[in-house]
């Protein structure tokens, strides 16, 4: 028992009040995400569109979610990440609900399109939250606590969606914006503004005025940590198939959508279940070879699908795809943490999340015509290479990540962005002209 309480200690023990707050938060958002996991068996089912019709609607709820996540990332530098995550949680409900009443194939399309672009813009407001108010040192348990709410949520989500989809497709909206509306409500009682104000000496007008071009400008200068974020899209590209071809590779085999949610609440249910021991397990371990080995067990997952064709083989892959996801998350999560400067700690998570979006616009698409032009089991064999790949490069560039997070460690290290070059001030003869690196010298995953 007292081992017990102490890992329950270790592990939950000493985090600010206000991490509980957003936690609970995304416990009960969660909860209610009913959308984006039945959309779609919504979309050919209840509004009989075509396979085809129903991939472009996804995609466009992932156009929408770039353009989200770029906007909402510049907007939590530029305007707080409080009203950000407020404004995106409004924006979010109230079009679910819109969305639960459009009915021609045009209405739907532009509702998942403003749908994906309010409810993503809140990702870089709520991950910049976190680095805020989570000190470094206890940032991988509190991102795996996070995910573990996550997965709680969706883990009752699925299932429970699945019920609710039985009674009316348009139950689904409503609960999902009504757990949204609730967490949003939560944010404005209970959580004030995070960001700090700029660093003495660090640039005037870091945070507003024209150094957004040149914070534009840092990022993709940021070769590192864009060769991160490209990785980190072909992973995407290969775990968003489990919402856009598995339910429909699940239904071709005459399986319902009530066995689709109960087989995918597996993901849900291990997460919850396991997820609280893996930062003791990776603990210390190279970040490197656990993203080379996360990389390697969600291919073999998703690639085990072209043979199922019954509820306990899919339900075999989901966890065997599972594991490898709870291996990746943390470490991506306090990864990206290491590689987001402070003063551009909303945009280096808005382009990080831009990575999700574009996968979300480009996964269903491809992996539709990839099923239609190629067939079932070339689908999910090639997600099975993607993942070979991706863990052979994620070997090959992590040293230079990881002496990129330690370069980012040292206090003594200003990081600021490339800015326009200025006319210098009237200085001694003696002094020397301080210019912003042309690369900035770099010191951190939420679906």
């Amino acid at each position: 028992m007292r081992t017990v309480r102490g890992w329950f200690r270790d592990t939950t023990g000493g985090l600010p009040r206000t991490f509980w707050y957003l936690w609970t938060g995304t416990l009960i958002n969660r909860l209610g995400s009913f959308v984006l996991v039945f959309l779609a068996i919504y979309l050919t089912q209840a509004r009989h569109f075509s396979a085809a019709q129903a991939g472009l609607v996804m995609g466009l709820w992932g156009v929408g979610g770039a353009v989200g996540t770029t906007v909402g990332g510049t907007l939590v530098d530029r305007w707080g990440r409080r009203p950000t995550l407020l404004t995106a949680h409004l924006g979010a409900a109230t079009m679910m609900l819109t969305l639960g009443f459009a009915r021609p194939l045009w209405a739907v399309a532009v509702g998942a399109l403003l749908l994906g672009t309010f409810a993503e813009a809140a990702r870089p407001a709520f991950g910049a939250m976190m680095i805020d108010v989570v000190p470094e040192q206890d940032r991988l348990r509190a991102f795996s606590l996070n995910y573990w709410a996550i997965n709680l949520g969706f883990a009752c989500a699925a299932v429970l969606a699945g019920l609710a989809a039985e009674a009316g497709y348009l139950l689904l909206f409503v609960v999902d914006a009504a757990t949204t509306l609730i967490t949003a409500l939560i944010i404005f009682v209970k959580v004030g503004e995070t960001r700090r104000a700029p660093a003495t000496g660090a640039v005037k007008g870091a945070t507003s005025g024209p150094p957004r071009v040149g914070a534009l400008r840092t990022i993709a200068a940021d070769r590192v940590f864009l060769g991160f974020v490209v990785l980190n899209l072909f992973g995407a590209l290969v775990f968003l198939q489990h919402i856009s071809m598995l339910p429909i590779a699940m239904g071709d085999a005459g399986l319902s959508p009530a066995t689709y949610g109960s087989v995918i609440a597996l993901n849900g249910v291990l997460i919850v279940v396991g997820q609280l021991f893996v930062p003791r397990l990776i603990r210390g371990r190279s970040r490197s070879h656990v993203l080379a080995l996360a990389s390697v067990v969600m291919g073999v997952g998703f690639g085990l699908t072209a043979f199922a064709d019954a509820a306990w083989f899919f339900g075999l892959t989901v966890l065997i795809w599972t594991l490898g996801e709870m291996l990746n998350s943390p470490s991506n999560a306090t990864l990206i943490a290491e590689l987001s400067p402070a003063e551009l700690r909303g945009r280096y998570q808005g382009v990080f999340s831009l990575s999700w979006q574009v996968a979300g616009a480009v996964a269903p698409l491809l992996g539709g015509l990839v099923r239609e032009h190629a067939g079932n089991a070339t689908l999910w064999l090639g997600c099975a290479a993607i993942g070979v790949a991706t863990a052979l490069a994620h070997l090959l560039s992590g040293p230079a990540r990881e002496r990129r997070a330690a370069r980012l460690r040292r206090p003594e290290v200003p990081v600021v962005p490339v800015t326009a070059v200025q006319p210098p001030a009237p200085q001694p003869a003696e002094a020397k002209v301080r210019t912003a690196p042309a690369e900035p010298v770099t010191a951190r995953t939420p679906a």
